[in-house]
């Protein structure tokens, strides 16, 4: 891991716009070796994304200043990746990374192409199953997953939004937790992608699926791979029936068949609601989208009017 010369990996109170990451991609590139003149910048949210078309590199450079050891895995996750054939994303082979600058956490990959073109659920289904049957080597360091723990934290830095709609939030969580305590999984504990959903399941330019954003694997149940698929056709309506039946085909299990599977559909839900709500005050659309998706849990309604993020 090196750090850049404007700084080490403390907090960061600087505002992440565009305009102040500006630098630090400038000084990110040139100490890796890259010309960042022509940078196109693709998304700003959990991580400034920028494509540089010259070189087919992706830069991500990481809003919360303490991902510095999960990107250091996550670069490390995608060299042994590479060692086993295994479709994924890549980093450039010369750069020395993550890099810190300025704070700022920063990281290269290859690009997969020029237009973001996703996969197909089916697709998605073959890498999780050839996934979920290679053996990581323990020099990887893959933590265990705490689903727990993890929403707790979501939950505690949770300040933009009403007292009364967090409280809900922490109510409905307690109650999951001593649901989520008495499951009894069926399949295998070992590593999962942690984030498996099409989004993250890119056309690669010469016509292969692959993974993309690795910083999340860890060693959980596999249930947690198959469980935002399954809520995307049964509750939201982003699958249809047909592409979720070539899913549990392809991968030879349906997770809605299993009895823990309400329980394990309501944690993630939660999980993906709170996420929302850190974007509520910089962004009209996560709030509207936030008070519909909270209005639904209060009342058990529909979710089929829920929108991707």
């Amino acid at each position: 891991m090196i750090s850049g010369s404007s700084g080490g990996a403390g907090g960061n109170s600087a505002e992440f716009t565009a305009e102040t990451l500006a630098p630090v991609l400038r000084e990110a590139c040139s100490s890796a070796g890259l010309d960042s003149s022509e940078a196109e910048l693709l998304r700003l949210g959990s991580n400034a994304v920028y494509r540089l078309p010259s070189s087919r590199v992706i830069v991500r450079i990481a809003r919360d200043p303490a991902v510095r050891a999960e990107m250091d895995r996550a670069v490390k996750v995608a060299r042994w990746l590479e060692t086993e054939s295994f479709p994924a994303t890549r980093v450039p082979a010369r750069v020395a990374q993550p890099l810190v600058v300025s704070g700022r956490v920063v990281t290269f990959w290859e690009s997969v192409q020029e237009n973001e073109q996703y996969a197909t659920v089916g697709e998605l289904a073959d890498l999780l199953r050839r996934l979920h049957w290679l053996e990581e080597p323990e020099s990887l360091g893959l933590p265990d997953f705490d689903p727990l723990a993890k929403l707790t934290a979501s939950l505690e830095g949770l300040d933009g939004i009403a007292g009364e709609d967090r409280e809900f939030l922490e109510s409905r969580a307690a109650r999951l937790a001593k649901d989520y305590d008495r499951l009894d999984f069926v399949l295998p504990f070992g590593m999962i992608h942690g984030d498996a959903n099409i989004g993250n399941v890119l056309r690669h330019r010469d016509g292969h699926a692959v993974f993309i954003d690795l910083d999340g694997l860890t060693l959980a149940p596999r249930e947690w791979d198959l469980i935002l698929t399954a809520l995307y056709y049964d509750r939201y309506g982003w699958h249809s029936k047909a592409e979720y039946a070539e899913f549990v085909h392809r991968y030879g299990f349906d997770l809605m068949n299993w009895p823990g599977y309400e329980i394990l559909a309501d944690l993630r839900e939660l999980m993906m609601v709170a996420w929302l709500g850190h974007q509520v005050a910089t962004s009209e659309r996560s709030a509207d989208e936030f008070g519909r998706r909270l209005r639904a849990l209060r009342t058990g309604g529909s979710r089929k009017d829920w929108r991707p993020f």
